[in-house]
C-alpha cells in the first residue's frame, strides 16, 4: 500500500466541515432545509406553517442556509420560492443520512434534481 492511496486527518477541511455540521445542528434549520427539499418551491410563509415556526425565524434560518450555498430562491411576482440546490451537500446528507424524500409538484418542477 503506497503512501500516495492513504488518506489523513490533513486531506480534508475540517474548519469547512465544522461549519456544515454547525448548521445543521440547529433543529430549525434542519426543519426548513428538510421540509424545503420535501416542497421545492415553497415560500417562507409556507415553510414557517409547515413546521409551526414564526415567519422571521424561518427567514433568518433560510437566510444562513443560502449562505452556505445550500438553498437558492426565485422570485415570481412580488414571492419568493426557495429551494434546495440539487449538487449541495446538504442535498447528499439529506437522501443519504437522514433518509428525506420530496415530492414532486409534476413534472419539470423539481429543480433539485434536472
Amino acid at each position: 500500500m503506497g503512501h500516495a492511496e492513504r488518506h489523513t486527518a490533513a486531506d480534508f477541511d475540517a474548519d469547512s466541515w465544522a461549519a456544515r455540521f454547525t448548521l445543521l445542528s440547529d433543529p430549525t434549520r434542519l426543519r426548513i432545509v428538510a421540509e424545503m427539499h420535501a416542497h421545492p418551491g415553497s415560500t417562507v410563509a409556507e415553510l414557517a406553517s409547515a413546521i409551526g415556526i414564526t415567519e422571521n425565524a424561518a427567514s433568518q434560518s433560510i437566510r444562513a442556509l443560502r449562505d452556505q450555498g445550500w438553498v437558492r430562491s426565485e422570485k415570481v411576482g412580488r414571492r419568493v420560492h426557495y429551494e434546495v440546490v440539487g449538487d449541495a451537500i446538504v442535498h447528499r446528507i439529506l437522501h443519504d443520512i437522514i433518509g428525506v424524500g420530496h415530492i414532486t409538484r409534476g413534472q419539470g418542477h423539481d429543480h433539485a434534481h434536472p
